[in-house]
């Protein structure tokens, strides 16, 4: 008798457990796709640049405007979503996203590329917060490494981006990025499932993970102290990123004189090792807890930055694979950071993180564009390599894992 009870609550269990790990597959496929297309958009800056005769300047506001739009807006539907949960609202971003691209292939003066820049941006604002929510959802109480399968697809698009446009965009003209947008319905397709599961299960892990999950009681000023120092972190490192996703192409360019493509190979490799930080920062968090991990990327990047300005393209290959790597495991762990912070407003963080780290980007692009049109790309690369050293205010993070290690940790 007793051999047929027990089967049936643990074939369950498989089944549920499957089912999370199935939907973080796929919100992972859709952020690969949409960070994809977006990527892709300022790897083909320089044919933009040749088609319209931009300055970088023009150029960052492109990337503000994206950017820009998308940080404005992700702390809104993030705070929104918190308190009325919209399961299809990930495929309507999505829409968004298509649109921006088409109006991108079909742009015919700049005002144009700025409003195409600016759907899309409205589309990241919607699927970064709502996708990083459906992440934890599913995550089986192994936030970290939800969070960094989630955001690894987004790294991998990033990578992937550049690669795209160096063999069919820069070979068919701006036109063919209309193909992409068979990759937007793919991804409408698959945020449709996703929402159908956000409908039916969704919800109530959610609720059941946060009724089990004890508040973390902080004072108002060491919250707000920990609050700021998140968000400098977030911006040495974000500013740091906009230097390398909006002119690592020119700098490479100018400095060593490569073509294009070759160029473009090299933002690939950085790319790639960017995806291949994201993916161990949250497990890493889980293991050995976040502000380790948050202190030693941050932190820990200042060495290899410091040289970069310095190497020769070899070595300026080499440096920008560690860069990446140590740099993007920030993220995903002060991510969850935040949300173990602030428990009950995992929307909200998760807008407002995403929110700061477009803005950071849309505005480091922007002001970096012009500094390097009045100075030049080697002096902003020297200026940027000092940014890491705001790490060392990573030693003011309360360890909120010492509270609550049995709590948030799998076994």
């Amino acid at each position: 008798m007793e051999s047929q009870v027990h089967p049936t609550p643990v074939t369950a269990q498989t089944d549920a457990e499957k089912t999370a790990f199935t939907i973080l597959v796929m919100i992972s496929v859709c952020h690969l796709l949409n960070d994809m297309m977006q990527t892709l958009l300022s790897a083909i800056y320089p044919l933009l640049q040749t088609n319209y005769g931009l300055s970088f300047a023009q150029i960052g506001m492109i990337t503000l405007t994206f950017q820009g739009t998308a940080s404005v807006l992700q702390p809104v539907v993030g705070f929104y979503i918190d308190r009325n949960p919209k399961p299809y609202s990930l495929a309507m971003g999505m829409g968004l996203t298509l649109s921006g691209l088409v109006l991108f292939s079909q742009a015919g003066s700049y005002p144009v590329l700025l409003l195409a820049a600016a759907l899309v941006g409205t589309g990241s604002s919607v699927f970064h917060p709502e996708s990083s929510r459906v992440a934890r959802m599913a995550s089986g109480g192994r936030h970290g490494l939800a969070q960094s399968l989630f955001q690894v697809g987004g790294n991998g698009g990033s990578a992937i981006g550049p690669l795209l446009a160096a063999l069919i965009v820069l070979r068919h003209g701006q036109a063919s990025l209309a193909w992409f947008s068979l990759a937007a319905l793919l991804a409408m397709y698959l945020l449709i499932k996703v929402g159908h599961w956000y409908k039916k299960h969704g919800l109530t892990r959610l609720q059941s993970r946060a009724s089990a999950t004890a508040v973390q009681t902080l004072p108002r000023g060491k919250l707000a102290l920990t609050l700021a120092v998140l968000l400098a972190l977030m911006f040495s490192k974000f500013f740091y990123l906009a230097s390398m996703s909006s002119y690592y192409i020119f700098y490479l360019m100018d400095k060593f004189q490569l073509p294009v493509r070759s160029a473009q190979l090299h933002l690939f490799v950085f790319f790639g090792a960017v995806a291949v930080g994201t993916f161990s920062g949250g497990p890493l968090g889980d293991r050995f807890g976040r502000k380790v991990v948050i202190w030693g990327s941050i932190l820990g990047v200042l060495p290899f930055t410091l040289a970069l300005p310095y190497a020769n393209l070899f070595w300026t290959g080499v440096l920008s694979v560690p860069i990446g790597v140590i740099l993007a495991s920030a993220f995903p762990a002060i991510v969850v950071y935040a949300q173990e912070l602030l428990p009950a407003r995992v929307g909200t963080v998760a807008g407002m993180s995403f929110g700061f780290a477009f803005g950071m980007g849309g505005i480091g692009a922007a002001v970096l564009g012009h500094l390097a049109d009045l100075t030049s790309l080697a002096f902003v690369y020297s200026l940027c390599s000092f940014l890491p050293a705001i790490g060392l205010l990573a030693i003011f993070l309360p360890n909120l894992e010492t509270e609550s290690r049995r709590r948030m940790r799998p076994a």
